[in-house]
């Protein structure tokens, strides 16, 4: 074994040393680093690599000075890819920070990913060297608070960018949008809304994918209210849980792909948990919930002629409260259809109402799950949920008057267009436990909707 290992040893070793510069840059920066005790030929090899990833570590008390060891002696003139973890970072050495972006814009980054797991509060300014870095590609600063006010931002060559935990402003979108010419893809992640409604517009001809990815509530009595004024993207997303936020979609005529699949929070249950008072009555949360069925509604007319089109599983229960109050879907003209479900009896209901609006559908793909994360992010097991958990009073009122409908009678639709159909089943799920109030078994509707699907398609 001695001798094999000493053959590879000596094969990795007469390699030339941009290769091994390159593997280098492929490995995790301290790792890298560790390899200058293997020989004299590999003591200053990493000092040339081209990407560096501060990431993951077990060295809590000393990252500050060992990022400032590493970058002290980089030697390679452009650097590729730059990824940060400060969550290890004391309070009183953030502000090298700033310092370790300048190195990055200085040597040219392409590629940078900033992010923590401790929430800052109090902002700290991006260097001007950093804001007008040219050669930055791709860009994502995750639960970040950073400071735009006194820079001026230039990322001529930004293709991608993603910033969470991002407190909404009408003014900062407009500037950091001014500032990317070329920006074609675009993620709003764990949004902080305060003092609103805002007014987003994204009027660049070059962005193309939006996807706005659940809020970062602070209840603060807020009117947690966003427009979306994008007249040129062609592919967006809203996802997770959004809690109380109203994305209101004043112009998004160009979208071919849509993704719905978050989630909202009864504004009651929101008050309960962060102490505050709420009517106890229990209806007085009515309008709340009205007021989403019309966005929910009006988002399907909006989006009738997209191409490709996915609903998550809120989305189908309130499908399902709509069609038991008569309301009629539009006709949905997408060939490409996805369902993310979580298994729930009412789901099916608001299933059959959309696949029945849905005629032209040339693709179907359904993705089910029992396993899922709350709003907050926890896991939870659907097949031990009620109604009664997941559901305010106001909304079960609704939800009872599916027990005396069979399901059988809201399938009797055809797909005179359907040609492709994948059924996924998450592995490891129970998707046979899964009853609903009355304690039928979801896995016989589902299956009854399955079967109506393939007979249809021969």
């Amino acid at each position: 074994m001695t001798g094999v290992g000493e053959n590879l040893e000596d094969r990795i070793s007469s390699l030339p040393d941009e290769l091994l510069i390159k593997i280098l840059s492929c490995s995790a920066t301290k790792d890298a680093y560790t390899t200058c005790v293997l020989s004299k030929r590999w003591l200053y090899l990493w000092t040339s690599i081209r990407n560096f990833s501060f990431a993951n570590t077990n060295y809590r008390e000393n990252f500050t000075s060992f990022v400032n060891y590493i970058l002290s002696r980089s030697v390679s003139p452009e650097i590729q890819k730059f990824e940060l973890d400060y969550s290890y970072c004391d309070v009183e050495s953030r502000w090298q920070i700033t310092e370790w972006l300048n190195f990055a814009a200085t040597r040219k980054v392409e590629h940078l990913l900033l992010w923590s797991t401790d929430l800052i509060t109090s902002p700290f300014p991006l260097p001007q060297s950093f804001c007008e870095c040219s050669s930055l590609i791709t860009l994502a600063i995750v639960l970040g608070r950073f400071n735009f006010d006194d820079t001026v931002i230039a990322w001529k060559s930004l293709k991608s960018l993603k910033l969470g935990n991002f407190l909404i402003d009408d003014y900062k979108i407009a500037k950091i949008l001014s500032g990317c010419p070329v920006l074609e893809d675009m993620e709003l992640h764990d949004l902080v809304v305060l003092n609103g409604p805002h007014r987003l517009e994204f009027m660049s001809s070059k962005l193309k994918t939006l996807k706005l990815n659940g809020q970062w509530l602070i209840n603060d009595g807020s009117l947690r209210s966003v427009e979306i004024f994008a007249p040129y993207i062609q592919h967006l997303e809203i996802s997770g849980g959004l809690y109380d936020l109203k994305c209101i979609l004043v112009d998004v005529s160009a979208v071919v792909t849509a993704k719905l699949a978050f989630n909202i929070m009864c504004i009651k249950d929101i008050n309960d948990n962060y102490g505050l008072h709420f009517d106890p009555e229990e209806n007085s949360c009515s309008g709340y919930h009205q007021f989403f069925r019309s966005l929910v509604h009006g988002y399907l007319l909006t989006f009738r002629n997209v191409k490709e089109l996915t609903i998550g599983t809120w989305l189908t229960e309130v499908l399902c409260m709509l069609l038991f109050k008569g309301t009629v879907l539009p006709e949905m003209k997408c060939k490409y259809l996805t369902l993310e479900l979580h298994v729930k009896r009412f789901n099916m209901y608001g299933v059959a109402g959309l696949l029945r609006a849905s005629s032209h559908v040339e693709t179907l793909n359904i993705n089910i799950y029992t396993e899922a994360l709350d709003i907050e992010g926890r896991d939870i097991d659907l097949s031990t949920k009620s109604l009664e958990d997941t559901h305010c009073h106001f909304e079960l009122s609704d939800l009872v008057k599916g027990d005396d409908i069979d399901l059988q009678n809201w399938i009797l639709f055809g797909f005179p267009n359907l040609k492709n159909v994948t059924i996924i089943n998450s592995p490891g799920e129970r998707f046979g436990e899964v009853r609903d109030i009355k304690g039928n078994n979801v896995q016989d509707m589902f299956n009854q909707l399955c079967v109506h699907i393939f007979i249809s398609i021969g």
